[in-house]
């Protein structure tokens, strides 16, 4: 063997150049205990996201929507990816969160069937929308 290394000898990753739309209006993310309830208010706005597992019910939603008796958490922008993509297609989500990490701005993702959702905290949305654009991606 020579001095490559196995990841010397892997296909190189496709990069994509995706197409984005960011969602009006803020949202909130937050977290109950895994058997509370769905709250009604949670389902008002064009997307909302419900996941239970065992550990937790975590509820994405417009921070309109968010009672003032919930403690306050931080504002979110969308990102919705336009897709839809083939589950057989690989590193799609990776392409668009990749810029975002190499400087340093968290998100949150949530995958559809067709499509990604990315949430970044209002105070990196500046930030964001340049390093996704810098890396080829297009605001629609």
């Amino acid at each position: 063997m020579t001095g490559a290394s196995q990841e010397d000898n892997r296909p190189s990753r496709s990069r994509y150049r995706l197409k984005f739309r960011w969602l009006s209006g803020f949202y909130a993310i937050v977290r109950f205990g895994s058997y509370a309830p769905i709250p009604a208010w949670a389902i008002n706005g064009d997307f909302t996201s419900i996941t239970r597992t065992a550990d937790e019910l975590s509820i994405v939603c417009h921070a309109e929507n968010i009672p003032k008796e919930i403690p306050s958490t931080p504002r979110w922008i969308c990102l919705k990816l336009d897709g839809p993509f083939p589950f057989s297609q690989t590193g799609v989500l990776l392409s668009f969160i990749a810029p975002l990490s190499n400087n340093g701005i968290p998100i949150f993702a949530i995958s559809t069937y067709d499509t990604d959702y990315v949430f970044v905290q209002e105070q990196f949305q500046d930030a964001t929308l340049t390093a996704l654009q810098s890396a080829g991606h297009e605001l629609q």
